[in-house]
């Protein structure tokens, strides 16, 4: 009954069936109808061509089919007007054109990643009223910024990157003008110089992202930074800051990233123990600056914590143990510090989803912490120069992802034990134990069976005696060995010239004797153009090579091809062959007793930059041909006995005459001695104005025979004393680095 009555009450308001279709119908037709499309203005079409035509390469927008500028490549209209022009790695080139500024409804505009060159117009910003996102980064973009660029009125702008350009001066916060929305500025990586603008943040309050990284800032960090509230990110590596950080920083409880790195900040940051206010830090990068004092007892408050970067500092102490308490660590960074105290004292256990430890340069004592070994998610460990002693334990095969580590310069024992458990860690890559293990033997063949995955293997200045092991000729994916500083006899092996992927060796330093084998070369990575196969660093390596200095790298592709074999015994002729080599970027053969002549082949080996025969029995001419290596940095042929003379042009004229000490017979204005022709008379090539005191130089020691004779014994007691004191210099070298190999590195 009541549903009877329901019904019937509401049978006025019910629709019969044609009722029903006809209004379908109608709402169909309406919802299919095309929307209305707006042509784009013409004001903002000849803006756009414009635009294209002063590039140096016009976009093909004059030979669309539609002369409608809104169906353009990246063009967007909105009622006709142009709201969005996104034109990123598009291959533009030459300067920006202020015609761009007609386009008083742009709201997107993205020129990244060209080759846009120039200052920014004076009038670019004057009628952008809407716009909300610009990006000009990657490009070639020059000059300084107008101080007031943006109008004296409020802005929609809320994205700026200006970042990788060529920009310089200095940097006013009043180009911004009242864009007080603005929540992401990103400069770096241009050239702009003075102080960071300390208005910044009582400007723009609203900003979450700041970015100051690769210029040229100088000065102190001003403060006022604690005004901006909502910071998440603030970076402002590789300048030249100095002084402590502002004390208003702790206030911005906000700030999820703090990185600058590559400065001069110092400070005592222990006293900053304020950095456990801010609670949302996720990253902390303050490496390579002049930091003092230790670690914040309460460190551990950081539990958002994933990177903690202070490598290269002066920070000393011990570690807190509330640093484990920072369970979402991925990367612990603190190289090149005065840490000290027993590492096997830290309960590592907590840190489970620790990726990279690097803990290298310190001064931490003990045994390896076998805690360690329980975070299973570590790829990477440098321990590198600390005072560690006892032996490597099987528990490190726990860490099946582990391809880096790196214990070299510490005090291990039993490097046959370390290799038997190693071997069995399929997934390590790179492994660095130089100056270690101090005299023992190198394991031999019967114990060792693994390595299949190694690229780099250093052990380096140990000491170790024995021969060059077979085992090695297993190690088919080898990439980089280093066997300097030790006691290795016996000839060098010629099956290395058959491991497919060797591009660089060290075996200076060593008791090795024979000839050097003609299968070395025949290195397949050394002599042909294939690339090398790119194999990212998990920490980057610093290569130290003998005083020319350091150079990091982040890949092992990136470590120029070489061949050490300096200080050793081997003896007999360079073989021709070795021009065979030409992606050989060094090569060493000094202090040994090759002889005979420098083989013409050299020349071939187009890509070398170091070239090293010095201190050897050599005999002959220098070839002329080798004026042809235009890369060639250092040469040295010193204490030989060569004779006739020097080469000259190209890289030739510019290595100093300690290059050529020690032959007598060589002459040239290198050496500052006339040559003689066939004819009896006398040249110098080239020829300069100082051949009238060179001749006067060569009758007064040709009239004083015995100055001559007392000179040459004095000379010959100094080449002497010379190599055993460089003999002595190098294997101490050896000692003071991290690692030994590339003849020294970190």
């Amino acid at each position: 009954m009541l549903l009877r009555l329901y019904t019937s009450r509401h049978d006025k308001f019910a629709l019969n069936p044609a009722t029903t279709l006809f209004v379908l119908l109608c709402f169909l037709f309406f919802f299919c109808l095309p929307t209305p499309h707006h042509a784009c203005q013409e004001l903002d079409r000849v803006s756009l061509l414009s635009f294209s035509h002063n590039l140096s390469t016009p976009l093909n927008w004059s030979s669309s089919s539609s002369s409608d500028c809104c169906l353009w490549e990246g063009v967007n209209c909105d009622v006709g007007w142009v709201t969005t022009l996104s034109l990123p790695s598009k291959g533009l080139r030459g300067p920006i054109s202020p015609s761009l500024a007609n386009l008083t409804h742009l709201s997107y505009l993205n020129l990244s990643h060209n080759s846009l060159s120039g200052p920014l117009p004076s009038s670019f910003f004057s009628s952008f009223d809407l716009l909300q996102t610009l990006d000009l980064s990657f490009n070639r973009l020059s000059g300084e910024l107008p101080a007031s660029a943006l109008p004296n009125r409020s802005l929609s702008l809320q994205f700026l990157d200006l970042s990788s350009n060529l920009f310089t001066g200095d940097f006013q916060s009043s180009f911004l003008g009242q864009a007080s929305h603005l929540s992401t500025l990103d400069i770096s990586n241009n050239s702009f110089t003075g102080l960071i603008p300390s208005l910044i943040c009582q400007n723009y309050t609203m900003l979450k992202y700041l970015d100051f990284s690769l210029n040229e800032f100088s000065h102190e960090i001003p403060s006022g930074l604690g005004k901006c509230s909502k910071l998440e990110v603030f970076k402002a590596g590789w300048n030249q800051l100095i002084g402590p950080l502002p004390n208003d920083i702790y206030d911005v409880v906000s700030l999820q990233q703090l990185s600058i790195p590559f400065n001069n900040l110092s400070g005592n940051i222990d006293g900053a123990a304020q950095i456990i206010r801010l609670v949302n830090l996720a990253i902390v990068n303050l490496s390579f600056n002049e930091l003092t004092g230790q670690l914040p007892r309460d460190i551990g408050k950081l539990t958002n914590l994933e990177e903690l970067a202070l490598c290269n500092n002066f920070l000393s102490g011990p570690l807190p143990p509330s640093l484990t308490n920072c369970t979402n660590l991925r990367i612990l960074s603190l190289r090149l510090n005065e840490f000290e105290g027993k590492l096997s004292a830290i309960d590592f256990s907590k840190l489970v989803q620790l990726n990279i430890l690097d803990l290298g340069a310190n001064n931490f004592s003990g045994n390896l912490p076998m805690s360690l070994y329980s975070c299973l998610s570590l790829t990477a460990i440098r321990l590198t120069k600390n005072n560690l002693e006892g032996q490597i334990q099987p528990g490190i095969l726990a860490l099946r992802n582990l391809s880096y580590l790196a214990i070299s310069v510490n005090r291990l024992i039993n490097i046959t034990g370390a290799f038997q458990i190693l071997m069995h860690s399929k997934n390590l890559t790179k492994l660095l134990l130089s100056v270690n293990f101090n005299g023992e033997p190198i394991p031999v063949d019967v114990d060792i069976n693994g390595f299949q995955n190694i690229r780099l293997l250093a052990i380096g200045g140990c000491q170790l005696t024995g021969q060059v092991p077979t085992w090695l000729l297993n190690l088919k994916n080898l990439e980089v060995l280093d066997l300097s500083g030790n006691q290795f006899t016996g000839s060098i092996p010629g099956w290395l010239g058959t491991l497919p992927k060797l591009f660089y060796m060290d075996l200076s330093n060593n008791n090795l004797t024979g000839e050097l084998p003609l299968q070395l070369t025949g290195l397949p990575k050394l002599d042909s153009s294939a690339p090398l196969d790119q194999v990212n660093l998990e920490i980057p390596i610093s290569v130290i090579v003998q005083s020319i200095g350091g150079q990091m790298y982040n890949q092992l592709s990136s470590l120029p091809p070489a061949l050490y074999l300096r200080n050793n015994s081997i003896n007999g002729s360079i073989p021709p062959e070795i021009g065979q080599l030409q992606h050989l970027h060094v090569l060493d053969l000094s202090l040994n007793k090759f002889s005979g002549v420098i083989p013409d082949q050299l020349s071939n080996l187009t890509n070398l930059e170091i070239l090293d025969l010095s201190q050897n029995n050599l005999t002959g001419e220098i070839p002329s041909s080798l004026v042809q290596l235009s890369f060639l940095s250092r040469f040295s042929v010193a204490y030989n006995n060569l004779e006739g003379p020097i080469p000259v042009g190209g890289q030739f004229d510019t290595f100093p005459m300690s290059s050529f000490v020690g032959n007598p017979g060589l002459c040239g204005q290198a050496v500052n001695w006339l040559c003689h022709n066939q004819t009896g008379g006398t040249t110098i090539s080239p020829a300069s104005s100082k051949s009238t005191i060179n001749v006067k130089r060569l009758l007064v020691i040709l009239g004083t025979c015995l100055g001559c004779f007392s000179l040459l014994t004095v000379l010959v007691l100094w080449i002497i004393s010379r190599r055993i004191t460089v003999r002595r210099e190098n294997s101490n070298k050896i000692n003071q680095e991290p690692s030994s190999f590339g003849s020294n590195s970190k």
